[in-house]
């Protein structure tokens, strides 16, 4: 038996590939739409991808199933079960296969079982592997978004991002029943989530890639509430706020993602007349900014904000420092179905008025000046300064009247990387007197902590 795991670190997202070495067949498990990663790796290991799975209908990014088969013929394995809003659209190609609770997957000498395991989504499923050369007593879980390391997945997208009324309360009621029919399976058990740290799906998880049952029942606070009721409450208390392309992530991997074979290589222009989007690195960003594009700088959180805040119908041309940094953005937006840039653009052709991002210091706010917090309602209550004003990045466009035009208006957000992103979005809405706050809350904890609420 092979198990390898494929981590994307832009949207903390976990996929897997299971061989069985003896008949060399493969399975990928929660594929991402950069499906060269599994065939090069199928290759290396002598393996033939024969299968294809996911555990539910994904919010955080489009499935790559569609494209991985486009690529290898292999058979689609798609879940059956949960409402009838919330059955696969594309079911009826001709390489998909509907499974059930209780259906079996076989992979040459390999067995994945599939469990029903709803709560985040009705329809979600988890695969219990078991390699039957070695034994009868299942070795893992491909647990998807149902148990992570240190948590278990979020009950209430379905309400808060698909508008789908009063299915919170009965989403976590179902994951809590969904954990006690885990109860007959062996400590042992791997458990391989779909997501790690920094994933929007839940809200506390860890950042190892694998845990066992053991651990989990011995560590989690999923497995050791009282009772149902305590469960409900905590599983829905303090989760952070979804971003706003999950209900557009639900809608297109619900339908069929379109098949690209392969991104791109997006061409330069020397002027544009589409919207530009400046990917260059926070430095640079600072250092030369241009007024009138959006600011996104390259990094971590940048497919998070992207999917906030651009129109998925609207063509764009990135403002990038070179060609590989354009094409490299490029398919990170593809990640979550954002196909729309169509060149890139070096700053030296950029016809936009420029400007240098003015940084200040905790010691350097005036007592008029209006302090802008842009960080999320949990960041917010958990420490703030006592005479700042709340508005988080995400909805900042649509409240940016509440912002004055006749102070000097002072941003940040917790360490200075969403911070230029919302300089970008009052310059263009006409503001002028814009400063940072150098460091963010994070700086101002150690050097001007009296500030803090």
């Amino acid at each position: 038996m092979i198990i390898r795991n494929f981590y994307e670190e832009r949207i903390s997202q976990a996929s897997y590939l299971v061989g069985c070495a003896a008949t060399g067949e493969a399975i990928v498990v929660d594929p991402l739409r950069t499906v060269d990663q599994y065939l090069e790796m199928a290759q290396a290991l002598g393996l033939r991808i024969s299968a294809i799975t996911e555990t539910h209908i994904h919010a955080d990014y489009v499935s790559g199933s569609r494209e991985l088969a486009a690529r290898t013929g292999a058979k689609v394995f798609l879940s059956d079960e949960g409402t009838k809003d919330w059955k696969y659209g594309f079911q009826t190609d001709e390489n998909v296969e509907l499974v059930r609770n209780g259906s079996v997957i076989v992979v040459g000498n390999l067995t994945l079982k599939v469990l029903h395991t709803p709560g985040h989504t009705p329809e979600h499923i988890s695969f219990l592997l078991t390699d039957h050369p070695a034994g009868d007593e299942p070795h893992s879980l491909f647990s998807g978004d149902f148990v992570f390391v240190g948590d278990v997945g979020r009950p209430d997208l379905l309400e808060k991002v698909a508008n789908m009324s009063e299915t919170m309360e009965a989403g976590a009621r179902e994951l809590y029943r969904s954990l006690q029919s885990l109860s007959d399976l062996p400590d042992s058990l791997l458990i391989w989530p779909a997501h790690g740290a920094g994933s929007a799906c839940g809200k506390s998880l860890g950042g190892s890639p694998v845990t066992t049952l053991g651990y989990e029942r011995k560590t989690s606070w999923a497995f050791n509430v009282a009772d149902e009721d305590s469960f409900v409450k905590t599983v829905l208390d303090g989760q952070p706020d979804p971003p706003s392309y999950f209900k557009e992530m639900k809608v297109v991997n619900k339908i069929g993602p379109k098949v690209l074979y392969g991104t791109k290589s997006l061409p330069q222009v020397y002027a544009s007349n589409l919207a530009l989007v400046d990917v260059r690195d926070p430095a640079s960003v600072r250092a030369k900014t241009f007024v009138g594009s959006l600011v996104i700088p390259r990094g971590k959180i940048l497919v998070n904000w992207a999917g906030w805040l651009l129109d998925y119908t609207q063509e764009i041309t990135l403002i990038a420092s070179s060609a590989e940094e354009a094409n490299l953005i490029n398919q990170s937006l593809t990640l979550i179905g954002l196909d729309i840039v169509e060149s890139w653009i070096h700053p030296d052709h950029v016809s936009l008025p420029s400007q240098e991002f003015k940084l200040v210091t905790c010691g350097q706010i005036q007592p008029d000046d209006f302090v802008l917090d842009v960080r999320s309602e949990n960041e917010w209550n958990e420490a703030h300064i006592g005479f700042a004003h709340h508005i988080p990045l995400g909805s900042l466009r649509a409240r940016i009247s509440e912002v004055p035009s006749d102070k000097r208006v002072v941003v940040h957000c917790a360490s200075g990387a969403r911070s230029p992103i919302a300089v970008s979005i009052l310059n263009t809405s006409g503001c002028q007197n814009l400063v940072e706050l150098e460091g963010g809350i994070n700086r101002l904890k150690t050097r001007c902590s009296g500030l803090l609420n």
